[in-house]
C-alpha cells in the first residue's frame, strides 16, 4: 500500500489540475499506470526521489487521445537543470540525447519517443542525468522492471478513452 500512495503522490506531481484527480490502474514492478481527464501514463520514481533541496523526480510515459499524442516520454529533476546543460538518458548500453528546460526533459521527436520507449520495453536499468544550476550532476536512476506492462496498461486505458 506504501508503494501506490507513493505513485499516487508522483501522479499527482505530473501537474494535473486540481479537479482532474488521476485514477489509478495498476501498480507493476517499480511503475504505476494512472489516468486523468485527458491522458493516461506509466510513471515511476529513482528510489532517492525525496530531496531535502528539491521536488521530486520521475520519469513518465503518455498518451494523449485529444491530442492524437502516443508513447510521449517526460523526465522531471528534482532541481532546474543548468541552462544549455545536456541531457542523456542511458538504457542499458544505449544512450539517447534530450531536450529540456527547467526541471524537465523531453525526447526531441515521436521518433525518438518511440525509441526510447522500445529500449525501456526490453531495457532493465535506466539513468538520466544533466547538471544542475549550479554545475553539479544530477543523475537519477530507474529500474524498468513492471515499466512495458505500465506503458501497455496505460495505452490500453487511453484506447478506450479517457475520462471526460
Amino acid at each position: 500500500m506504501g508503494r501506490l500512495r507513493f505513485l499516487l503522490l508522483s501522479a499527482a506531481a505530473v501537474a494535473v489540475p486540481a479537479q482532474a484527480a488521476p485514477e489509478a490502474i495498476g501498480i507493476f514492478g517499480q511503475w504505476g499506470a494512472f489516468r486523468d481527464a485527458s491522458r493516461c501514463y506509466a510513471i515511476a520514481e529513482p528510489p532517492e526521489s525525496r530531496r531535502r533541496d528539491g521536488g521530486r523526480a520521475f520519469a513518465a510515459v503518455g498518451d494523449w487521445p485529444g491530442r492524437n499524442v502516443r508513447g510521449q516520454v517526460h523526465f522531471r529533476f528534482a532541481r532546474p537543470k543548468r541552462p544549455g546543460s545536456a541531457v542523456l538518458l542511458r538504457i542499458d548500453d544505449r544512450t539517447f540525447q534530450l531536450i529540456g528546460g527547467g526541471a524537465d526533459g523531453w525526447a526531441p521527436d515521436a521518433a525518438a519517443d518511440a525509441a526510447i520507449v522500445t529500449a525501456m520495453r526490453t531495457g532493465v536499468a535506466m539513468s538520466v542525468e544533466t547538471r544542475s544550476q549550479g554545475g553539479g550532476l544530477m543523475r537519477d536512476d530507474y529500474a524498468l522492471r513492471g515499466a512495458a506492462t505500465a506503458i501497455d496498461a496505460a495505452a490500453i486505458a487511453c484506447a478506450g478513452g479517457a475520462r471526460h
